[in-house]
């Protein structure tokens, strides 16, 4: 059996050693006896786990003392509703920038908790760039704004953090977390579902200044209370163990590839690879976003017919190149290109480009 190159966009592809490791670790994890999976999430052996795995995030992402990091359950999507329920009291606005399908999402999941207010979209450009800034009408008077730093679908990426005044800004940076260094002084709170850049699904990473937690909003039950799940050291309910550890192998892992600073220096390259594959293919290949919107972590593409999109596919496939159909919502080809795609494999895949273009032009 041999191993893929793997451009799914989520679940994704993991680190190949954190897999390893994960492998080795099975059955016996820790000289317990058992695997993680088995123990007790209250008992020392996983209470050390989930310290080391917090410490070395905050370290990583050089995450401040006043911000709390939580490892919660529901997906980003859940989160999309209960962030409106933490942080917006009853009968009060926040802002919205819709960039793609997820900020779409967002908004939607929202609504019922909050006013929502869209301060800038990009729908009626089909969402291949990003609104310009001096069209956005935010609100001082917000609770928060919130917006998709990477939307995985469209292919478009904000890089930099947009300015929003002392509105808490809220980002979910499900597809572009730990892609890059930030300044998390910058956000009220940022959360991430974890199966792109973390680890497996069912678990999320959330990052949220103390203060935030401590806003008086509306009855709710504790489960959703993210203040509760704080002084539990995200421990209220039984948590995805097996996800907490695979992530905590990830965060090692990324500080054994030199930290967020070189794992950047690498997504920038793999993506300049691919984008100057389908640039210089004369129009074969074509990306459809504005060049300075492009999305270092997800590239969609087409082909200039697209008769021989299943052509595409079915060859890509047998050349051990997966998961590269685009999104329904857009159709074309997509390939994302997150922490653990390495290098090797984008060259691989642009190889194939090339070849599939000289043989099918």
């Amino acid at each position: 059996m041999s191993r893929v190159w793997n451009f799914s966009a989520g679940p994704a592809a993991l680190p190949q050693a954190v897999l390893e490791r994960a492998q080795r670790e099975m059955l016996d994890w820790n000289g317990s006896g058992a695997s993680v999976m088995e123990l007790s999430h209250r008992g020392k052996l996983f209470m050390g786990l989930a310290a080391q795995a917090e410490a070395d995030v905050r370290e990583l992402a050089a995450i401040p003392d006043d911000y709390a990091v939580l490892f919660l359950q529901g997906g980003a999507t859940q989160h999309f509703a209960q962030i409106p329920m933490n942080l917006a009291a009853e009968g009060a606005s926040a802002d919205y920038i819709v960039t793609g399908h997820w900020g779409e999402k967002a908004a939607s999941e929202a609504a019922p908790y909050v006013k929502v207010d869209i301060a800038a979209s990009s729908h009626a450009d089909n969402y291949v760039k990003l609104p310009a800034r001096n069209g956005w009408t935010l609100n001082p008077a917000a609770a928060y704004v919130h917006y998709t730093p990477n939307e995985t679908i469209h292919g478009v990426e904000f890089h930099d953090v947009p300015e929003v005044g002392e509105v808490p800004l809220v980002a979910d940076m499900s597809s572009d977390i730990l892609s890059r260094p930030i300044d998390v002084r910058r956000f009220g709170l940022i959360y991430a579902g974890a199966q792109k850049n973390i680890g497996p699904s069912g678990l999320v990473l959330m990052i949220v200044r103390r203060d935030l937690l401590e806003r008086v909003t509306r009855p709710m039950a504790r489960i959703f209370r993210y203040a509760e799940h704080a002084a539990s050291d995200s421990m209220l309910n039984t948590p995805n163990t097996w996800g907490w550890y695979l992530a905590g192998l990830t965060f090692q892992w990324l500080k054994e590839q030199g930290g967020l600073a070189a794992v950047a220096a690498r997504n920038d390259a793999k993506a300049a690879l691919l984008y100057d594959t389908i640039d210089g293919s004369g129009g074969y290949y074509r990306n459809p976003i504005d060049p300075a919107s492009r999305s270092r972590m997800n590239v969609p593409f087409t082909l200039h017919d697209a008769a021989l999109d299943a052509v595409f596919l079915k060859e890509s496939e047998a050349a051990g190149l997966l998961a590269l159909k685009g999104h329904k919502a857009i159709g074309g080809m997509r390939a994302s290109l997150y922490n653990a795609v390495s290098l090797e494999a984008v060259e691989a895949l642009t190889a194939f480009m090339r070849e599939f273009a000289t043989r099918h032009g």
